[in-house]
């Protein structure tokens, strides 16, 4: 079976400022001298993997490992300071909560929005909004504000439109960790029915017993760099035991 992704030496890195810049003209002012001081951050270092096509992929790790840089690198969001990275199809990206929305235009105008952006005619899109609104269980509040919502109605939202279609990956970060836990139920059973139709799925959780009852395999990432990997008991059991 061959990958999907394949991630050959990554590397990502920061420019960190060391110092703190209290106004704009400050700031100019340093820059036009050459007088701001900055530090290099290794987000992620050396990463080499590769994920196969079907595989369900798990990403462990306390904040700031890198887990979520990991992901944009591989969406293709950042590019990395060094290394390859190859990914084969289409890709789906649950990244960032509210990405993708205009937070002043309603649920109605931003699922046109976020379609015409997936490449859906808005005649397709009114074919797909019944089946849309009815996962995400927000018809009253479709013609509601989205700055008006609460995180776990941005996700409902953003959830429904990004499974619309079967992509080839699916990204996940920590979205499923936000809202009630029946709609989390929901959003796993999709996901399956995904997984059985071939869909690479790639899962950031903080929550292991949700790793643990979808993934195969699991990267546990420290400070930037893999720790371990391997099948999913396994790595989970030895990222709890520390």
């Amino acid at each position: 079976m061959s990958a999907a992704v394949e991630l050959t030496g990554v590397g990502m890195h920061f420019n960190m400022s060391r110092e703190r810049v209290e106004h704009l003209k400050e700031y100019v002012i340093k820059l036009l001298r050459r007088e701001l001081l900055y530090e290099d951050f290794a987000a992620l270092q050396d990463i080499t993997l590769q994920i196969e096509k079907g595989d369900v992929f798990g990403i462990v790790g306390l904040n700031g490992s890198g887990k979520s840089t990991l992901l944009k690198v591989i969406s293709g969001i950042l590019r990395p300071t060094s290394g390859q990275v190859r990914v084969e199809g289409t890709i789906a990206p649950l990244i960032e909560l509210g990405a993708g929305f205009d937070m002043d235009l309603t649920a109605r105008e931003n699922i046109f929005l976020n379609g015409a952006v997936l490449g859906f005619s808005r005649a397709a899109m009114r074919e797909r909004l019944e089946e849309i609104v009815a996962f995400s269980e927000m018809q009253e509040f479709l013609d509601v504000p989205m700055k008006n919502f609460s995180s776990g109605m941005v996700a409902r939202v953003g959830f429904s439109i990004a499974t619309l279609t079967q992509p080839d990956i699916l990204i996940v970060d920590e979205i499923l960790s936000v809202g009630d836990f029946r709609f989390q139920e929901k959003c796993e059973q999709r996901i399956r029915r995904m997984m059985d139709g071939g869909t690479t799925v790639l899962l950031v959780s903080h929550a292991l017993d949700q790793i643990e009852r979808l993934c195969r395999h699991v990267l546990w990432l420290e400070k930037g760099r893999m720790r371990m990997l391997g099948e999913v008991k396994e790595v989970c059991r030895a990222y709890q035991g520390g």
